[in-house]
């Protein structure tokens, strides 16, 4: 039996990456999961079939989360799929790096749209249905550039910061209902993106990071899955940030100790 058995979770941008690693594992411990894409269909259904190769349950649903008509859909679909919704991971977004300087409106909106506006309107439509079950948890997917600054990702980190803040806000006042809200902030997590830099390697990633290592979806799947579960009852309103350090690391060089 596993600490999710019954429950319906919904986790968006599932088709790839940090998505993919959450869907099969909060299957893994007994939840039906509605995995959402956008535009990774291939991988989606990838995710979908290795679920049920498990012997887990899982449906594929579609949608642009920039819309919000999508975001009702996408939620309408899941709780049609397996009568209810019990854990929303507010996962889907997109990083575009790009100087301040040469930012468009075109670059800016894509990522308000997705990164912010596609976690509010999920999370808008999924309470009342969270509601009728008298609890739920909502999960939404942060960044160490949600914390720190970096050059080239001005747009992004305002989307990130933001995450946090609508987490602990939406946090407070869901609380009357039984509704938790948490947030991951991922660290540096090798996905298959950071293989379109031909001068991205394994080991200069690890270079960068406290812990030695690069992480992976799964590391933040292990965090997900009990930031969502029972044993994280008294856990709401929290980022947890999965980054091997970096957060935490002083980022001044100096030869004092």
């Amino acid at each position: 039996m596993g600490e999710l058995d019954g429950r319906v979770a919904l986790v968006t941008g599932a088709g790839i990456g940090i998505g993919q690693g959450v869907a099969i594992e909060l299957a893994r411990r007994g939840a039906h999961v509605a995995v959402h894409y956008s535009n990774s269909k291939t991988g989606a259904a990838q995710t979908v079939a290795r679920i049920e190769a498990e012997g887990g349950t899982a449906e594929l649903v579609t949608g642009d989360l920039r819309q919000v008509s999508e975001c009702s859909r996408v939620v309408d679909e899941t709780v049609a799929a397996f009568g209810g919704i019990d854990i929303l991971i507010n996962n889907s977004g997109v990083t575009r790096a790009k100087a301040f300087l040469e930012t468009t409106e075109e670059i800016y909106d894509e990522q308000l749209d997705l990164n912010i506006k596609g976690h509010f309107f999920c999370a808008q439509r999924a309470v009342p249905y969270m509601e009728e079950r008298g609890k739920g948890v909502i999960l939404n997917m942060t960044s160490v550039h949600g914390a720190g600054g970096a050059s080239h990702h001005a747009a992004y980190a305002a989307t990130k910061g933001a995450i946090i803040a609508f987490t602990r806000s939406l946090a407070i006042e869901l609380t009357e209902k039984k509704i938790r809200v948490v947030a991951i902030g991922p660290g540096l997590i090798e996905v298959p993106r950071y293989f379109d830099d031909p001068n991205y390697t394994s080991p200069h990633g690890a270079s960068r990071v406290p812990w030695g290592r690069v992480g992976t979806p799964w590391d933040i799947a292990q965090a997900a899955a009990f930031l969502v579960s029972d044993g994280a009852d008294f856990i709401t309103g929290e980022t947890l940030f999965v980054d091997g350090g970096t957060t935490a690391r002083m980022a001044l060089q100096s030869s004092v100790t």
